[in-house]
């Protein structure tokens, strides 16, 4: 494979090296290097120019660009991407307050169902007291979780205290119902005929030993 490799390549008779326009390094220090990055886009867009939707997660090689703001502590970022269909330029920054992005020019934003329009409005003081109800009312539904199943078992060791004196009451029913069917007087009768037995099981051992020593 190696024979197919081209290494020389080829100069017509009428090439001219001087024409060739050579790249040379800007001497200009104000020029800002956007840095190339490799993104998904985080919201699905429309087009300002050509209508074209971009849908959310498409992939771009988007510049990146710090815009000196900071939120927190946190920088804002903005990048640079283009329209896939009229190559226009559109740029859209982090917003760290809200944990999300924002369309910024060039295209807009679609219509989402699910965001709140009043929560992008709100200040400082109102965000810190929506988070702060918003804890209360989770700490709420977990006492409420808590004192559910604190219910349940109380629920569960009551049941399980009836089934055993349930329990109890059959035996005890049971062991009343074979006393009632037992005839006292039968009971005497077995009970003289074993003393019976026994006392002539005994007469016959004393026998038994008379004859030994007598013998």
């Amino acid at each position: 494979m190696s024979e197919r490799k081209v290494i020389n390549k080829y100069y017509p008779p009428n090439f001219d090296p001087s024409k060739i326009e050579r790249r040379r390094k800007s001497k200009d220090k104000d020029v800002i290097k956007l840095q190339t990055v490799r993104l998904m886009t985080p919201f699905s867009m429309k087009c300002y120019n050509c209508g074209e939707y971009i849908y959310k997660g498409k992939k771009f090689n988007a510049r990146k660009e710090s815009t000196g703001e900071r939120y927190l502590g946190i920088a804002v970022i903005r990048f640079h991407i283009r329209c896939t269909r009229c190559a226009s330029e559109i740029t859209f920054k982090t917003d760290p307050k809200n944990a999300d992005y924002v369309a910024e020019r060039g295209a807009a934003r679609n219509f989402e169902p699910w965001r709140d329009p009043s929560i992008q409005d709100e200040t400082e003081e109102q965000r810190l007291d929506r988070l702060e109800l918003e804890q209360q009312e989770q700490q709420q539904q977990l006492l409420d979780q808590s004192d559910t199943m604190a219910e349940l078992e109380a629920k569960v060791v009551d049941a399980k205290r009836e089934m055993e004196i349930a329990d109890a009451l059959d035996d005890l029913q049971t062991r009343n119902a074979i006393a009632d069917h037992i005839n006292p007087d039968h009971a005497l009768e077995l009970a003289r005929q074993k003393a019976e037995l026994e006392q002539k099981h005994l007469q016959d051992q004393q026998d038994e030993e008379t004859a030994r020593l007598a013998f």
